[in-house]
């Protein structure tokens, strides 16, 4: 399924965002969201959120990257799960593959 769709693999560091819940992201390169973001931007729902699914590590996920205005990218958010599985933490370098 996962190799029927667009995919952008890349390596991003794992940063938190500071406000309420304290969330964990990878950014996508800039210029693989400005890819994105010319080609499928009319896939997008509410607040710039693509549908997507995610693969760091052995660990496969659904969700979504999310296009940051201020920072001209998409966010990838990393949930827990997904962190503890594949032993990440703040900083780390991470490889991310993204299909959308």
């Amino acid at each position: 399924m996962l190799e029927s769709r667009i995919r952008y693999e890349f390596i991003s560091l794992l940063w938190i965002y500071k406000g309420k819940g304290a969330w964990h992201f990878v950014s996508l390169p800039k210029d693989i969201s400005a890819e994105i973001r010319t080609h499928l931007k009319d896939l997008e729902e509410g607040w710039g959120r693509l549908k997507a699914s995610a693969r760091v590590g052995n660990s496969e996920w659904d969700t979504a990257i999310w296009f940051d205005s201020k920072q001209a990218t998409y966010l990838l958010p990393v949930k827990a799960e997904i962190r503890k599985k594949e032993g990440l933490k703040e900083g780390d370098e991470v490889r991310v593959k993204v299909y959308i």
